[in-house]
């Protein structure tokens, strides 16, 4: 690999850390944010909501877009489009133009990781891609590792949230300058067909619907919540316009470009890998639970919760090198396999032995390795295998999908740990009974009259219980709540090892559709 090859690699790298820290970086100051414009916590959570339907929105696009008009100069624009959006954030003098701000940014940030991708499967010799897939797929999950606890040190170090934004300024400006330099625009053969801006219109409303019917959905009343009129119609409109979006697309004149990649899409090969990438997603976003794991179950400081998040962090790292020279040396599938096989061992890790810290950071860098294989290099080489000159579109719809797993999976995982609360109260009368304390001398008892432990949170309960005088009572409830809690995170795990489980049974699926395709 040449020096050229190598400089354009370490800036597509930066780019796409500094894009993917973001939206975790932001979850340390959410508090912070929520309290400076004075909002509510609903309003405040929209600060991450924006950002993700930003990028959902724009992966799709701007992978076809780097198709039709090059991949530098589309580079050169999402770095441009993050850096000012960051500027608008930091300076924003109300939450309106704050969240404005925020799907500006997201629009720059969301296309950087399919530019890269497909530009290392443009122009890098065969036998490195890999290798260079798994450095830009590692950065992109070990940013959303460390966010929080990178926006944590920023904030304490600086004391403005401010910073979390100003800092993107001085990077974008030197990935331009690098950029320029280093990133040569590739002999393709760019797309001279009309944009299809009625496919662009269609597409951007129908993910814009589906992303947010999903992020209304409630984990500990799943159900509910689903039969709710706002998640039902909002839902439906997605599925319509998904419906007339296909629609528009068959008929898509010649002198145009179809932004939807139907000829991909028919492809069996190409949907089972589109299905890999949610599983993916899916798996991904079981990591972020993790550190309430440690904190709530481990018993482990807050502040120190962190710390112990390093060996998964490191594990995904090594994870995504040593699955791009994998995939160089023995190919995708092989790669998928063993990430598969490596989550599968860590998520049944959990359930099955661990019972303190060093034991969690063995289980847990099973689990970093076999994502950090999955998210860079074998997923994409399998998404652009035969795609010609639909590279970016091709990387654009599989991004899409690894999207929607990791916007759909913490849903479902929430609703494990809520429900298991809802079980604290039994649990405490069982375990006073057991040990032959006075069944009256717990639960509600601590509680104004009329609330119920199932009504408070994990924090609240805690707190409650540790009021407790008599040391042996509040030892026994405080191991009932740590008891119930872990019942609720052995669900999150084992609904992780299912998906796993999942993505190794897809890839021998795919593995056999390759061989008589």
């Amino acid at each position: 690999m040449n020096r050229q090859l190598k400089g354009a690699l370490f800036v597509f790298a930066i780019g796409v850390f500094m894009a993917a820290l973001d939206n975790g970086i932001i979850t340390a100051s959410l508090t912070t944010l929520i309290y400076a414009f004075d909002v509510s916590a609903t309003w405040g959570a929209w600060t991450i909501t924006l950002y993700t339907l930003g990028l959902a929105i724009s992966v799709p696009i701007i992978g076809k877009l780097s198709d039709q008009f090059g991949r530098k100069r589309l580079f050169m624009i999402e770095v441009t489009l993050f850096g000012i959006g960051s500027l608008c954030v930091a300076l924003s003098p109300n939450f309106a133009l704050f969240l404005a701000s925020r799907f500006l940014q997201s629009l720059g940030g969301g296309g950087i990781f399919i530019i890269a991708s497909s530009y290392v499967l443009n122009t890098f010799p065969k036998d490195k891609q890999g290798r260079a897939l798994g450095l830009i797929g590692g950065m992109n999950g070990i940013a959303a590792i460390l966010g929080p606890n990178l926006g944590a040190l920023i904030l304490q170090a600086t004391g403005s949230w401010h910073w979390l934004f100003l800092i993107n300024i001085p990077i974008s400006i030197l990935l331009l300058l690098f950029g320029g330099r280093f990133i040569k625009e590739e002999e393709q053969e760019l797309v001279k067909e009309k944009m299809d801006w009625a496919g662009i219109l269609f597409l951007t409303t129908a993910i814009l619907s589906l992303m947010y019917s999903l992020t209304l959905l409630e984990g500990e009343a799943l159900l509910t919540s689903l039969l709710k009129p706002t998640f039902f119609t909002i839902f439906l409109l997605s599925v319509v316009l998904f419906i007339v979006l296909f629609q528009v697309e068959k008929r898509v004149g010649p002198d145009r470009d179809p932004i939807l990649p139907l000829n991909l899409i028919k492809t069996p090969t190409f949907r089972w890998t589109l299905l890999l990438a949610s599983f993916s997603g899916m798996i991904l976003a079981s990591v972020i639970f993790i550190p309430g794991y440690i904190e709530q179950y481990l018993n482990i400081p807050r502040e120190q919760a962190g710390f112990w998040f390093t060996p998964l962090a490191l594990a995904s790292g090594l994870g995504a090198g040593g699955g791009g020279t994998l995939v160089d040396k023995k190919g995708p599938i092989y790669t998928l396999i063993t990430a598969s096989l490596l989550a599968i061992t860590g998520f049944l890790l959990f359930p099955l032995w661990v019972d303190s810290l060093w034991q969690m950071a063995i289980a847990s860098s099973f689990v970093g390795a076999g994502f950090g294989m999955m998210l860079g290099a074998p997923i994409n080489v399998l998404a652009t295998e035969n795609t010609s000159e639909q590279k970016g579109v091709a990387l654009g719809t599989t991004s899409l999908f690894r999207q929607l797993g990791m916007t759909i999976a913490p849903t479902i995982y929430a609703g494990f740990l809520a429900r298991s609360l809802t079980n604290v109260e039994e649990k405490v009368s069982n375990n006073l009974s057991e040990e032959a304390i006075p069944a009256h001398a717990g639960g509600s008892l601590f509680l104004p009259e009329g609330e119920s432990l199932e009504d408070k949170d994990f924090e609240s309960i805690k707190s409650t219980f540790k009021l407790i005088e008599d040391e042996k009572l509040r030892e026994s409830m405080l191991s009932s709540l740590q008891q119930v809690v872990g019942s609720g995170y052995n669900g999150l795990f084992i609904s992780s090892l299912i998906i796993s489980a999942l993505a190794l049974f897809g890839t021998l699926r795919l593995r056999r559709l390759r061989k008589h395709s």
